[in-house]
């Protein structure tokens, strides 16, 4: 029994012999490659480097365009250009002043677009609302 592990010793030390001498000539010979690809890899990992706060900036939301509202949900945010359309305008005219909307138009003050709507109530009365379409907002 003890012959037996004596010669698995051995065999075990033979072959880590081999595999250190095997390394050892493959290693002087990878040497210089592995001189020139360090040499190599530095300028391109710097360059990289280099460009990485721009790779961030750009997943960044942009700047806030003039007309622009911004929206935050669940921690994203939605940047809505051209506000609400004429057809939302005239829905939130028509269920605040529980009238109907008779005559629409698009003017550009300052360089904003505002709708002006036009409203009947059932009484006759004709009601004037002005809404900014980047904002929402009734005047």
């Amino acid at each position: 029994m003890t012959e037996l592990f004596v010669m698995v010793v051995w065999a075990a030390s033979v072959v880590t012999m081999a595999a250190r001498i095997a390394f050892y000539r493959q290693a002087t010979k990878l040497a210089p490659v592995m001189s020139k690809l360090r040499q190599g890899l530095l300028p391109v990992t710097l360059i990289i480097a280099g460009f990485t706060p721009f790779a961030q900036a750009h997943g960044m939301p942009g700047p806030m365009v003039a007309g622009a509202g911004i929206a935050e949900r669940d921690g994203i945010i939605e940047v809505m250009r051209d506000g609400i359309s004429l057809d939302e305008a005239v829905s939130r005219a028509e269920q605040q002043y529980h009238a109907r909307v008779v005559r629409t138009d698009v003017q550009d003050e300052d360089g904003r677009k505002v709708y002006v709507l036009k409203l009947l109530s059932d009484g006759g009365r004709v009601i004037t609302v002005r809404i900014d379409a980047a904002t929402g907002r009734m005047r």
